[in-house]
């Protein structure tokens, strides 16, 4: 640890706080502290997008049990994650999104082969 005299910065501590670990990308996550044995979570990320249907893209994701907010301007991104109990809500989000280019499945927070054409349908079976 150097001296005094070389550390002008504010102390830091030694532990991130929950709020960052909460912000880390979950590939990030998973290589510092191992994957955890967690639930099964589906994720939808979206861009911005022009059109009467943002507003209410942006409002259902802010809904989802985790929602955060990737970038700023026209790199800003949306990622919306839900769970088995919350099916409905993530296939009403998709009926939005699911056209755009730029709209990403991720299951467990990591792109896979197959998120959109099988792991979607799965869990529709779950809406009621």
């Amino acid at each position: 640890m150097p001296g005094e005299s070389f550390w002008p910065y504010a102390e830091l501590s030694e532990q991130p706080t929950p709020e960052e670990l909460a912000a880390l990308d979950p590939e990030l996550h998973a290589a510092l502290f191992g994957t955890p044995l967690g639930r099964f979570s589906i994720s939808l990320e979206f861009p911005a997008f022009g059109g009467p249907d943002y507003e209410r893209a942006v409002g259902l994701a802010r809904l989802a049990p985790e929602y955060r907010q990737i970038g700023a301007g026209e790199r800003r991104r949306h990622r919306a994650t839900y769970y088995s109990k919350d099916a409905g809500a993530l296939r009403e989000l998709f009926e939005l999104v699911g056209v755009l280019d730029g709209c990403d499945v991720l299951v467990d927070g990591r792109a896979v082969p197959g998120a959109r054409e099988l792991w979607l349908p799965l869990v529709w079976l779950l809406v009621r």
